[in-house]
């Protein structure tokens, strides 16, 4: 006969193995980080496995570990939604969804009351991520990454492309007449340095030693840009209330097409009514994609191109045409 084990050694290991620390984890439960301690090292011997190393910089996940946390995560992470409905007075469901901040604030923000009226028993909390975002870690139902459509292990959906291009201040735009001329001035610069080396291609340069400081948020890089130390490239149909104000000016009618925002999620796991219900809503509202090109269920090879559809940020936000089935929600 199997042998039973506790909840309580359950609940501490996935508390754990979710914030990789058993202080933190002692402080969601409320218990002391003793007692989280004794509960995955007795969950330990009992699985005959190591399910975390523990070392001077922290905690990790063993094989094993990794093996048994997505389960413990959806199963608990279900238990607590059910009782979240209960407890806010009506059958709701959560739906956790992190976003590139840059497409947050550009793009997404001004569409969310139309999905809220669409979807009144979803309760939507939003995170914001920097692109580097562990799905299954995280508990996400959903992440909106920018790139070319390839995480492994995951399910991926083009929102809109996200063509790139200079930006920069006026007093900055003005020292500026050809491409070369930039190659005089920092260039901000993201996590991703071949974006710039893409641009300049387009442009007809392909030999360029890029310089300028590094940034891991493209909102803070273009607020770098807005007060003139620099040169930013970055997803200019993001920022047009600035370039409307006269922040920003875009100096060359160049773009590279170096990527687009992608809705992401786990491969594995079941997409439920709060899901669906957001993926369709989220895609209406970004129409302008060739049908059928764009969605994936990822190979385990990361790097593999994407399709080309014409999606793109810039476009105004359209019409709710989707009516879900909210009662299924009840």
């Amino acid at each position: 006969m199997r042998a039973t084990i506790p909840l309580n050694a359950l609940r501490a290991f996935e508390s754990a193995a979710r914030h990789l620390s058993f202080t933190r984890a002692a402080d969601e439960l409320c218990v002391t980080q003793a007692a989280i301690s004794h509960q995955v090292k007795g969950l330990e011997k009992r699985l005959g496995v190591a399910l975390f190393r523990r070392s001077n910089r922290g905690l990790k996940l063993t094989d094993e570990g990794v093996a048994l946390a997505p389960t413990l995560f959806e199963a608990f992470g279900a238990i607590d939604r059910l009782f979240e409905q209960f407890e806010a007075g009506g059958v709701r469901e959560v739906l956790t969804v992190s976003a590139v901040g840059t497409f947050v604030v550009g793009a997404l923000l001004e569409r969310l009351p139309a999905f809220r009226s669409a979807s009144p028993l979803v309760d939507l909390r939003l995170l914001t991520n920097n692109n580097k975002v562990d799905v299954v870690a995280e508990g996400l139902d959903y992440a909106i990454r920018f790139g070319d459509g390839a995480w492994q292990g995951c399910g991926a959906e083009l929102i809109c492309r996200a063509p790139m291009s200079p930006l920069c201040a006026p007093n900055v735009a003005r020292q500026l007449r050809e491409p070369a001329d930039l190659l005089r001035l920092p260039l901000l610069r993201s996590y991703r340095p071949q974006d710039w080396l893409a641009w300049f291609k387009s442009a007809g340069l392909d030999a360029v030693n890029l310089h300028g400081p590094l940034f891991d948020s493209s909102l803070i890089m273009v607020q770098a840009a807005i007060r003139g130390e620099g040169v930013a490239l970055a997803p200019y149909g993001l920022f047009r209330r600035e370039l409307d104000a006269g922040q920003l000016v875009r100096p060359f009618p160049i773009d590279a097409d170096v990527g687009g925002y992608w809705l992401t999620w786990l491969k594995s796991r079941p997409p439920s009514v709060a899901m669906q219900a957001f993926r369709d809503w989220l895609t209406s509202v970004f129409p302008d994609r060739e049908p059928g090109a764009v969605q994936r269920q990822m190979s385990p090879v990361v790097g593999q191109s994407a399709a080309e559809p014409s999606g793109d940020c810039r476009k105004p936000v359209g019409v709710l045409v989707l009516e879900p089935d909210v009662r299924s929600l009840s």
